[in-house]
């Protein structure tokens, strides 16, 4: 009689459920990143060479239910070079059914996740000090802990794929608890995509009060063509002339400005090498910058669920930076 009810409460338990699933995913990636320094930097006694590694691992949890929609959720485990442990981040939740799907948490933002916004990036650390380095300030899915004024952030995504369209719309609210809310504004967020024959692609999207910060508006346009089955050139365009607030080269009291990158990449006939490059032009103004241009080239070797990676960058203070390592996916 026992064994009859647990085995009918279990029934009763996994009644609505047609799956579940939990996954451990991620990479490891380790090499040496050389930055030239500033003259501060030099007179401080920085190192330019640097040994940099790190570990991912995502844990996902999801399950489908017998109606069709799908259930689920992530949170991550992350150590970077120098950090003095391994860090978790805060989670987001989500369900999906009939290509639409709502995230709750912390979410990936729909400007961070447009399709094109980071195609300039190269070598196995996936860096462009040209154009991913001066695209503004915007929230984005926070790989570790949120900042100790952003306790109770929250973010709602929502993300409709049909056929060749990708359509995105992103919210986050600093903090909820409404305790800063002087010192933070709400950001939203809007991405499309579009693939055509797995040939061109089309990108559009757009941050308002980015990274909560007032008035920090961010529009980005991309396209890439394919022109050879094994060769690829694209051209994309992000304004942040409205970002006041410094997150890498721009002082707090100039902007970003606008930045034209054109960029391509070609696969050897080996099918494993394939060499990327780019050149971006910037309009913006800040102390430190010496040059309305910059530019890189870089390269990939498949291994087959690994690849090593190097690149050659100058940025808009006339320094060169180079890196090389091997990343591997898990």
């Amino acid at each position: 009689m026992k064994k009859a009810l647990i085995a009918s409460t279990a029934l009763l338990l996994t009644a609505g459920v047609a799956a579940a699933d939990v996954t451990i995913s991620g990479y490891g990636r380790t090499g040496v990143i050389y930055y030239e320094n500033t003259a501060a930097q030099d007179a401080a006694g920085v190192n330019e060479a640097r040994i940099v590694s790190r570990l991912r691992m995502n844990i996902d949890a999801s399950t489908s239910t017998d109606s069709g929609v799908d259930f689920g959720a992530r949170f991550r485990l992350q150590w970077d070079q120098g950090d003095a442990g391994t860090g978790s981040n805060p989670g987001k939740l989500w369900v999906s059914a009939q290509g639409f799907t709502v995230e709750v948490g912390n979410v990936d933002t729909a400007l961070d996740s447009n399709g094109l916004i980071y195609a300039t990036e190269l070598g196995s650390y996936d860096r462009s000090v040209g154009f991913s380095a001066v695209t503004g300030n915007f929230f984005a899915y926070s790989a570790k802990s949120y900042g100790l004024d952003q306790a109770d952030r929250v973010g709602i995504r929502a993300l409709y794929t049909l056929a060749d369209v990708e359509l995105q719309a992103s919210y986050v609210d600093p903090d909820q608890s409404g305790v800063n809310e002087a010192n933070h504004e709400e950001e939203f967020s809007l991405s499309a995509d579009y693939t055509w024959n797995d040939r061109l692609e089309l990108s559009a999207a757009a941050a308002f009060n980015g990274e909560g910060i007032d008035g920090n508006d961010i529009f980005f346009l991309g396209a890439r063509y394919a022109v050879m089955e094994n060769a690829r050139i694209g051209l994309n365009y992000v304004n942040a002339e409205d970002s006041a607030v410094n997150a890498g080269p721009v002082s707090a009291t100039n902007n970003y400005g606008q930045t034209f990158a054109l960029y391509g990449d070609y696969t050897l006939v080996d099918g494993r090498t394939n060499i990327e490059a780019y050149i971006a032009n910037n309009d913006g103004d800040w102390a430190a910058k010496e040059t309305d241009n910059a530019f890189g080239i870089g390269v990939n070797y498949d291994l087959g669920g690994a690849r090593l990676g190097a690149s050659l960058q100058r940025d808009y203070e006339e320094r060169v930076t180079a890196d090389m390592g091997v990343r591997f996916e898990f």
